[in-house]
Order: structure tokens, then sequence, then C-alpha cells
């Protein structure tokens, strides 16, 4: 990302936005939890802002304006030309790709139910529910029911009721089948990697984001039995994918074209680097400020949320690392390639789990969950990368560290 110094010796975040990000997720956990006290109002009037289909919300008009502006940055830096020239690049490219799409939606659901529907199913509450949309142009009677819920009227709304283990499972799934395309850049290069190969494997993963994320979402959340809203997953990737991809391809060009990529690289992405922190920090403060009283209420709720999503970052990374070991990769492709499967793209994981669920389904509070981890310990493996440069054959980067 352009907020990082471009030194091969010593490559730190600059941007206090990235340094800090933890920080300032934290801050707005409270700063919500705080605002849904002091407004309570707010955020469901927030929520109510949406495009309605037969009377039932859709798209949450203040998400996705948020997650456009998190995606349009990340978009716009991406040189799709490079992916023709993935061939060239092609055992860790296979990589991140098999680990992405082929193991890691599948870990994730099977650690997720291990402890959210087993271990902790009784410390978050066996007999505790959720309230989450109804899938997009389904109409049950109030009473009838689908997968594990049953439909009840709140607020005048036909609503799905839902335990509330298999909502926090429902964002666990969305997070597993999301593949990191804005952060990984970063950990990427802190660790040394090769800067270029991570640009193609992120517009790689975009690309088949389009096709498999709503495939694989609906398969999973329907092997456990809870919502399929097959024409919002559809939609979901068009607006949180789709649209910001074309606009940033279509920019990218006219820019270039216009002022030189000089100019852009200079000036164009140095005004849009903190846009995409700012906007996620934004959606975070919504989502708190209404799951503000199940929090206070039990605070452990996040503990128990965060296990299986951290657990399932070291196992991937851990698949990657040791495959790349295996496939005699240069430490500077295996540190990239094991990153992007290990993190996950948590902006489209919120924006989908709130267009499918709502702001305050359990399975948005996950996906935030997800934002909390993953900073501090994808540093972590960042720091475990560098001081494992030497299991691999040598690259540009080591022998100049």
């Amino acid at each position: 990302m352009e907020s990082v110094m471009p030194t091969d010796n010593e490559r730190k975040m600059t941007s206090i936005f990235e340094r800090y990000l933890t920080v300032w997720v934290g801050l707005c956990i409270v700063g919500g939890i705080v605002l849904g006290k002091v407004a309570p109002g707010l955020a469901k009037a927030l929520d109510g802002m949406a495009v309605t289909v037969n009377g039932a919300p859709v798209v949450s008009i203040p998400i996705a304006v948020c997650l456009f502006f998190m995606m349009y940055p990340i978009m716009v830096k991406i040189d799709f030309a490079s992916v023709v020239k993935a061939g060239k690049s092609g055992k860790p490219v296979l990589l991140t790709l098999f680990l992405n799409w082929c193991i890691k939606p599948f870990t994730m659901y099977a650690i997720a139910l291990f402890f959210l529907g087993f271990l902790f199913r009784g410390v978050i509450g066996a007999e505790a529910t959720d309230l989450v949309k109804m899938p997009f142009g389904l109409d049950l009677p109030v009473g009838g029911t689908y997968g594990a819920g049953s439909v009840v009227l709140h607020d005048g709304i036909k609503m799905l009721e839902v335990p509330l283990w298999r909502s926090y499972l429902a964002g666990c799934i969305l997070l597993g089948i999301a593949p990191c395309t804005a952060m990984v850049l970063v950990w990427g290069y802190l660790a040394r990697g090769n800067d270029g190969l991570t640009l193609v494997m992120v517009a790689v993963n975009s690309l088949t984001m389009l096709v498999l994320y709503g495939v694989l979402g609906g398969f999973l959340l329907g092997v456990g039995r809870l919502p399929v809203p097959w024409q919002a997953l559809l939609l979901s990737i068009a607006i949180y994918v789709a649209l910001p991809l074309v606009a940033g391809y279509l920019s990218r060009r006219w820019i270039i074209g216009a002022k030189g990529e000089t100019w852009f690289r200079e000036r164009f992405l140095h005004v849009l680097t903190p846009i995409t922190i700012i906007a996620l920090l934004a959606t975070l403060v919504l989502l708190f400020s209404f799951k503000g009283e199940v929090i206070l209420g039990n605070p452990l709720t996040i503990v128990w949320i965060a296990v299986p999503l951290f657990l399932q970052t070291l196992l991937i990374f851990a698949l990657g690392y040791v495959a790349a070991k295996l496939l005699k990769l240069r430490y500077d492709d295996a540190a990239p390639a094991a990153m992007i499967g290990a993190s996950n793209h948590f902006e489209v994981a919120i924006a989908t789990a709130t267009m499918l669920f709502g702001l305050s389904s359990g399975a948005a509070l996950a996906t935030v969950v997800g934002v909390l981890i993953e900073v501090p310990v994808m540093l972590l493996l960042v720091r475990f990368c560098l001081r494992t440069q030497g299991w691999f054959g040598g690259s540009a980067h080591a022998q100049q560290a």
C-alpha cells in the first residue's frame, strides 16, 4: 500500500491508521456502545435506510456507501493486466487459490461448528436466539419454519428467529470464504514478500470472488441450516465486489491516461490511503452501537467468537507456509502466498452479513470480531515469517536484509 516506506531492509507501516488499527477498532467498539446507550434509535434508524423489495430491506444504504469507500481504494491500485502474468508465477498463485477456495471455507466451517455449536454452546446460551432478516424473496407465514429458524413478527416485520450460536456461525462462514484483498498488501510488504506477486494474487482472488463467494456461501449456510438468500448473495457480490472493482478499473485507466502514472501513484493514491480504514471504522461504530447491550450483558461473547477465528488463521497460515516449503518456493513468494489465505476480506464479510442478516445480527458481530483479532495476529505472523526466511531459498529481499 502507498502508506509504507519502500525500503527493503526495514519495512514499516507509517500510516497512523494502519499502524494502530487495533487501537482504532477498540475505540470504535467503545464509541459504538456509548452511542447505542446515548442515542439508541440512531443505529436502528440508519439500518432502516435501505433499498426494500416487497417491503423487506435488502440493501443497507449506509453500509453500501461505507463498503464502496472501503473497497474502491484497494481496487483502483490493482493493475489487472498483471493477471495475465500470473502464469509465470504458477505455483504460488495456484497454491493460494487452492487454500482459499478448496480448504479454507471448509476448515472454517468445521472449526466454528465445533467451538460455537458444541464446546461453547452452553456458555453462549443453548436456548439463546437471534433475529435475522428473512431471505430475499421468501414469504412464509408467522410460525413457519425455515432451516433452523422460525418466522416471527418483530416491529411489524417478519423475521427469522434462529439459535444465536448459528448466527455467529454464519458470520464465521462469511469470513472463511472471503480471502483478503486489502490488508494482505500490507502484511506481504512488512514480511518482505514479492509485492508484484501479491498484487497478482489480489487481482486473481478479486475476480474469483465474483464466481465462488456466493456459491460457497450459499452451500455452507445451507449445510449449517441457516437462511440461504441466493438472490441477496448474488446482489451482495454485485454491489460489494463487482461495483468497486469495475469503478477502480475504469477510473484507473482514465486517470493514468489523463494525468500519467506518476501523478496517479504519488498524488491520487496518497489521498486515498486512509479512506478504506476510515470507512471501516465508521461501519464498526454502527455495528457496535446496536450490539452494545449483548456485549455488556456477556462481554465474553467476543472471546467465544475469537477462538475459532484465531485457530483458523493459524491453521491456514501453517498449511500455506508448509506447502510453499514443499513446493520449493522462494521466501518472498511463500510469505504472501501464506498470508493471503490466513487473512480475511473482512470488509466484504461485514457488508454481506449486514445485508443478509441485519446490522443487529450475531452474524454481523462475528465478522467484526474478525477485524478485532486479525491485525495483532497477522503482525505476529509477519514476525514469524521474518524469523524463518532461512527455511526457504534465497530471494532478492532476503539477500538485501
